[in-house]
């Protein structure tokens, strides 16, 4: 087993297509293609079943995923521990991503932050909450960036970066475009894609079963570019946050939830012993400029 081909292999997982994957490791098909083949080979049977929307993961690609995804996550984090170690002249920031916050309101406070602080080496980590809080917990990340629903424990310092509202996504010939604001109620008559990473996917459900609504989940996904894709295809609606949203995609259309209006606040996570990193108290600060 190669590192490359456990590369190939998440990206797969990850775009959903042999084709986006290869773009997205910058290799041939062909070449994806073969060294999926020769690690199925290895393992001892298939990985993804190919279809029309897509490629899935077959029992054993299931089985083997979350052990490959650490063991590439652990191999990135030696490799970035070797370049720190030979580029002295810089200071690292680890930071943590959770896997629904979207690069639109965040991407232009980091590009200012390493305009300002050219000596800042930065890497983010995209995962899930309870991931990133356990790489926190031992060091492995300074900030986590995250929208909790609990309390974290007097452990944790939280800084308040902004608030998003949760938005209704569809495609740009369905009929919700010639409203302002969509109700929740009017949701309901939709095919519901339903995102399993949204961290208020129970509130909303409470909410629904508050008001007697029945959201009927016509495909459900654990990524949010492959809800997108569906948005796109027309194949039903969903419940996004407005900063999730890539504003050049001119096939995905939203309007601002009413009936009730449910958002989420995102903030800044880090340990305390850490809370007095200039470096870090900079880039808080930094991206609290908006709330």
């Amino acid at each position: 087993m190669e590192m490359h081909q456990i590369r190939y292999f998440l990206a797969v997982c990850d775009k959903g297509a042999f084709t986006r994957a290869a773009q997205f490791v910058y290799v041939s098909q062909p070449s994806l293609t073969q060294a999926i083949k020769k690690l199925e080979n290895e393992l001892g049977g298939e990985l993804f079943k190919r279809g029309r929307a897509g490629c899935q993961l077959t029992s054993l690609g299931r089985l083997v995923e979350p052990n490959l995804r650490q063991i590439f996550r652990e191999t990135q984090a030696v490799k970035a521990e070797a370049v720190r170690f030979t580029r002295l002249n810089t200071v690292p920031l680890r930071i943590g991503l959770m896997a629904t916050i979207g690069g639109q309101r965040l991407s232009p406070f980091l590009a200012d932050y390493q305009q300002d602080c050219p000596h800042i080496e930065m890497e983010l980590i995209v995962d899930s909450e309870s991931s990133l809080l356990k790489q926190l917990d031992e060091d492995q990340l300074d900030l986590v960036i995250s929208a909790p629903t609990t309390s974290l424990g007097a452990s944790y310092q939280l800084s308040l970066l902004y608030e998003e509202r949760y938005v209704v996504v569809f495609s740009r010939k369905h009929r919700f475009n010639q409203f302002e604001r969509i109700d929740l109620k009017a949701i309901q008559a939709e095919p519901y894609l339903d995102r399993l990473n949204c961290e208020l996917r129970e509130k909303l459900k409470s909410v629904c079963q508050d008001q007697g609504i029945n959201l009927y989940a016509a495909y459900r996904s654990n990524n949010e570019e492959w809800i997108l894709n569906m948005v796109r295809a027309g194949i039903g609606i969903a419940l996004m946050p407005e900063f999730t949203l890539q504003l050049d995609d001119h096939k995905v259309k939203y309007r601002h939830l009413t009936g009730p209006e449910i958002s989420r606040k995102i903030y800044a996570i880090y340990r305390q012993p850490t809370s007095t990193k200039p470096e870090l108290q900079v880039l808080i600060s930094k991206l609290g400029l908006g709330v």
